[in-house]
């Protein structure tokens, strides 16, 4: 804009540039294909979810139903906050298995001390996605979240696998822990958003770019399994 002013302190705006109409097609980021994101970020129908800092990001301009974010080791702690103020009696909190590492216990510390019906759901892709697959500082693995999350008060644990055998058996002796397949996602997120406090969803599934990567190298073994897919009727979100 161009601001003319003249002695008497009047002053008047005029446009002198116009905007040109793009006529290109812009695509809204998305996540990658095969990315455990595609399953996890997803809520049952009329129930509410927030998002952090990592991938699980982008589930803010898709059609998830997922609002509201934070900085880095704040996941949840905005719930905290105005949930004694809106109608919604619940919600799900996404979180990295980084960001959880780095500070995001904090807040699953505080939403258990604040009494808030909460259910995190914290992705265990054992990569940090976001800035180019690096491996997790430390050495959390899912024993150590599933004894850590219940060592901070989280009375209710779900860990969710696409292969859940692998964890049979073998967190049978702590109180209100569950295995299930993803497959059981929606029907697990419906049990826990009844659930009055705070409640954890382990959702364990490797990144798949990093498992692209991997599979290049030769560091794990190529699967047994091929899909075909019709391009006409699916884009081929590998999920």
């Amino acid at each position: 804009c161009k601001v003319d002013i003249d002695n008497s302190k009047n002053f008047q705006i005029s446009n002198v540039k116009t905007v040109k109409e793009k006529n290109n097609v812009e695509r809204t980021p998305y996540f990658c294909s095969g990315c455990p994101h595609n399953t996890s970020t997803k809520v049952p129908k009329d129930s509410k979810a927030m998002a952090g800092i990592g991938c699980h990001f982008m589930a803010q301009w898709m059609n998830r139903n997922t609002s509201l974010y934070t900085h880095m080791g704040a996941e949840g702690a905005n719930w905290i906050g105005m949930s004694n103020f809106v109608e919604d009696e619940h919600i799900f909190q996404n979180i990295g298995d980084g960001t959880y590492n780095h500070s995001g216990l904090l807040a699953i510390r505080a939403a258990v001390a604040s009494k808030v019906n909460i259910t995190y759901k914290i992705l265990y892709n054992d990569a940090v996605a976001m800035t180019g697959g690096q491996p997790l500082d430390g050495s959390l693995k899912i024993d150590d979240l599933v004894y850590q999350v219940r060592g901070e008060g989280v009375r209710r644990i779900a860990l969710v696998s696409n292969e859940p055998n692998q964890w049979k058996d073998q967190f049978n002796a702590i109180p209100g822990y569950s295995l299930h397949h993803r497959n059981e996602m929606e029907l697990l997120q419906k049990e826990l958003r009844e659930y009055q406090g705070t409640s954890v969803i382990i959702y364990q599934q490797t990144c798949a770019a990093e498992k692209r990567r991997r599979l290049k190298k030769g560091s794990i073994a190529p699967s047994d399994k091929r899909l075909f897919i019709n391009d006409e009727v699916c884009e081929g979100c590998g999920d």
